[in-house]
């Protein structure tokens, strides 16, 4: 049997459909942001970052109708109103593409090593090399405009250490040491993303018509806050400085650019990315104190992506995926 013509496993299946309305609710955002933009510079990166994924979505499509599966509805420009007034500056989209690009990334790499077949392998070794593009881009116009906020440096030891103390892993009691390189790898973009979380938020609460919709991004605002000034006291107690936010580069607008499932849905996926960020820097946190606010923090989502859970299925926002057969159902249809 030739490679190809393999049938699609179910991760392969959910891989596809999870890239689609991923991919459909980012080409929303990303159309609405060039609509706004004035840097000539960030408005090509965001051409870019829209041809793309039309490439990928063609093919997506593809995988999916071939194999007999409806095409998920996703996000069209029913989601869009491109007349909105300005919400973003220049720099929050520019800085938003990056951090987005670092979650496609992810994306490709988890779907990748799921795929069994040649084809597919292939489809999303194409999207990993157009993430690291677009991430290339990014950071060169993010550094070229003096943007790009860098993590903080560490200076060389002489030789190679190794531990000698159990105190290592304390980080309450005032014995414990400073953090380490791998730590601050996770806590910075923790710290990144959950600036994003609490400016988009704030962006979406203004603009949100209902006012159940509001009181839930008013919560994820203050959780990102929450989450955010924990890991920035871990960083502040060892003199590490953290990045700035990004709440000024939101504007005063009042008229929504998307619908409310369409921000509802992205909140969501935030959400679920943290989950994977959070449990990542609580697997290689070494010091109490950082794995305690990692803990608080990941139950502190949970909590959240349930309200949000409950909200999108009362809206029916939250599209099905792909499920299992169910075997006693079809064998009570004979």
């Amino acid at each position: 049997m030739e490679n190809d013509n393999l049938k699609l496993t179910s991760s392969e299946i959910g891989t596809l459909w999870g890239e689609y309305v991923n991919g459909t609710m980012a080409e929303i955002v990303n159309r609405y942001m060039i609509s706004i933009l004035e840097d000539e510079s960030i408005k090509e990166v965001f051409e870019i970052a829209i041809e793309t994924w039309e490439k990928q979505k063609k093919q997506l499509v593809s995988f999916i109708e071939k194999e007999g599966f409806p095409v998920p509805i996703g996000f069209t420009e029913s989601d869009l109103n491109k007349s909105a007034e300005r919400l973003f500056s220049d720099t929050f989209c520019l800085n938003y593409l990056h951090i987005m690009t670092i979650h496609g990334l992810l994306g490709h790499t988890t779907a990748l090593s799921v795929s069994v077949r040649k084809d597919l392998r292939e489809f999303y070794n194409s999207c990993d090399n157009d993430a690291k593009r677009m991430y290339d881009l990014t950071i060169e116009l993010l550094l070229k405009k003096g943007k790009f906020q860098r993590d903080p440096y560490f200076y060389p030891n002489e030789s190679p250490e190794f531990i000698s103390t159990k105190d290592f892993t304390d980080g309450f009691f005032g014995k414990g040491r400073l953090l380490s390189a791998s730590e601050i790898i996770t806590i910075s973009l923790n710290i990144k993303k959950s600036i994003m979380a609490k400016a988009i938020s704030i962006g979406f609460s203004q603009v949100t018509e209902s006012k159940e919709v509001r009181n839930f991004f008013e919560e994820l605002e203050k959780a990102s806050d929450e989450n955010l000034q924990a890991l920035s006291k871990i960083m502040h107690k060892d003199n590490l400085p953290v990045p700035m936010s990004w709440e000024s580069e939101v504007t005063t607008s009042k008229d929504s650019p998307f619908s409310d499932k369409l921000m509802l849905y992205h909140m969501g996926f935030l959400l679920q990315t943290a989950q994977v960020y959070y449990g990542t820097g609580l697997a290689g946190a070494m010091r109490t104190d950082l794995a305690v606010v990692y803990e608080k923090a990941i139950l502190k989502t949970l909590a959240i992506t349930k309200k949000w859970f409950d909200i999108m299925v009362k809206n029916k926002w939250l599209e099905q995926p792909p499920l299992a057969p169910n075997r006693k159902e079809l064998a009570q249809d004979k």
